[in-house]
């Protein structure tokens, strides 16, 4: 009778284990949602991004230093004058423009070239 038993033997298989799966899995990516969502409310009315690339390094740059120099300012705020700041963004332009000297186009160059020009400029008719 034991060899009998033997033969007989059903393999069991728990089916639980796969609805608790595909319950947690689900459970997860509805949070994910949920958390998808929440973050949404936050970027809508944002602006989007410029392209990373040279003139918006450039661009940066030039507008901290127009900044510092009071000639930009936050709506509501007191113009802020830092001439070392102005100074300090300046010396970085023209850091970049030795660096990258021979590798932008000529239109990279020209615009870098008119923005310095325009800032030392300004630093000099602000700083005299």
């Amino acid at each position: 009778m034991a060899e009998n038993e033997k033969s007989e033997k059903k393999l069991i298989i728990d089916e639980d284990w796969k609805k608790q799966a595909q319950q947690e899995k689900q459970k997860l990516a509805n949070e994910a949602q949920k958390d998808q969502k929440q973050a949404q409310p936050e970027e809508q009315g944002k602006q989007p991004l410029p392209p990373a690339n040279f003139h918006s390094l450039a661009s940066m740059l030039a507008t901290q230093a127009f900044y510092a120099m009071g000639l930009l300012q936050l709506e509501g705020q007191e113009p802020v004058k830092d001439l070392n700041m102005a100074k300090y963004n300046i010396d970085l332009l023209e850091v970049l423009q030795e660096k990258t000297k021979g590798n932008l186009s000529d239109e990279e160059s020209k615009a870098l070239e008119d923005t310095l020009s325009q800032l030392k400029m300004a630093y000099v008719k602000i700083a005299g």
